[in-house]
């Protein structure tokens, strides 16, 4: 799939973009943490190339990302793109779609049975928003070192957090982590934090619309509730 995914980058344009954001990296004087591309994605050419690939990234995008996250390691390492670049946990994909099939399984509806809670892959979600809070940051990137110093990862960049969608903020950065070699505890690295920012948005069914057109479609009773949507 590592191949597949190379294949598709170069026909699609993806690999130059890809280049021309690394030169943006490697040109710059400040050192990161962590190194985040956005990947414009079409799943139908994917999955006419390997649908194996193709049904992937649709129904398990972030572990899809994590292959398109070593063939851009690789592409990295061997064309020496970012010179500063040490592992390959520094590279952040987030895998955008530009389209998902039209299918009813593939839209979100919270009025909808059942409900399918436990997946994670993409869906199209449509809705009213009703109210939105302000622009706050959040952390997208950590670096932690292991506080014992005759450690060998108590320096490089061995232990990089980064947020995954749907985790909380402590499932990025809190002070309980432990190194897995000596089981000392890790302390972040402050300078290399990388903060994003982020917005909360309270969305309704377009459904209420009917509602307050003041008609009823032979339903004596049901109920509209709102959602959460967090854009980051």
């Amino acid at each position: 799939m590592r191949e597949i995914a190379l294949v598709y980058l170069d026909r699609s344009g993806g690999l130059q973009k890809f280049v021309h954001d690394c030169k943006k990296y490697n040109d710059s004087k400040q050192s990161y943490a962590v190194y985040r591309f956005i990947i414009s994605i079409n799943p139908s050419d994917i999955a006419e190339l390997d649908a194996t690939l193709g049904n992937y990234i649709l129904h398990n995008p972030i572990q899809a990302a994590q292959i398109f996250q070593s063939v851009c390691f690789v592409a990295i390492k061997t064309l020496s793109l970012i010179e500063q670049l040490q592992t390959e946990a520094q590279i952040s994909i987030l895998l955008k779609p530009t389209h998902l099939p039209p299918l009813p399984s593939y839209v979100l509806s919270l009025s909808a049975f059942p409900f399918n809670y436990t997946s994670q892959r993409f869906y199209i979600s449509e809705g009213i928003a009703i109210a939105m809070g302000t622009v706050t940051k959040y952390t997208q990137g950590a670096r932690f070192l292991c506080t014992e110093e005759a450690c060998p990862y108590s320096e490089g960049f061995r232990y990089i957090r980064v947020h995954l969608p749907g985790a909380t903020e402590s499932a990025t950065v809190r002070n309980d982590f432990v190194c897995s070699l000596c089981s000392s505890p890790l302390q972040e690295d402050m300078k290399f934090r990388v903060l994003g920012d982020k917005q909360v948005v309270e969305m309704i069914d377009a459904k209420v619309l009917n509602a307050l057109k003041g008609y009823s479609n032979d339903k004596s009773h049901f109920r509209i509730q709102t959602f959460t949507v967090f854009l980051r």
